[in-house]
């Protein structure tokens, strides 16, 4: 991945109460859920039933 390339990419995102995205990791497909509020945010993996992490292919290309 070349340096000015981004490796994440912001697949979701929700403002109902604070801030909830979902983003991808493109070299992985790990899914990862961000929740902000005020000034306090935290980033965990989305994980599946059996507490493997979400994956999902993304296209190395994928621009928002």
């Amino acid at each position: 991945m070349a340096k000015d390339e981004k490796r994440f990419v912001k697949v979701w995102s929700d403002g109902a109460f604070g801030s909830n995205e979902i983003w991808v990791d493109k070299e992985t497909g790990v899914n990862y859920l961000f929740h902000a509020s005020g000034y306090a945010g935290g980033l965990t993996p989305l994980l599946n039933r059996d507490g493997t992490p979400v994956v999902t292919p993304v296209p190395r290309d994928y621009e928002e």
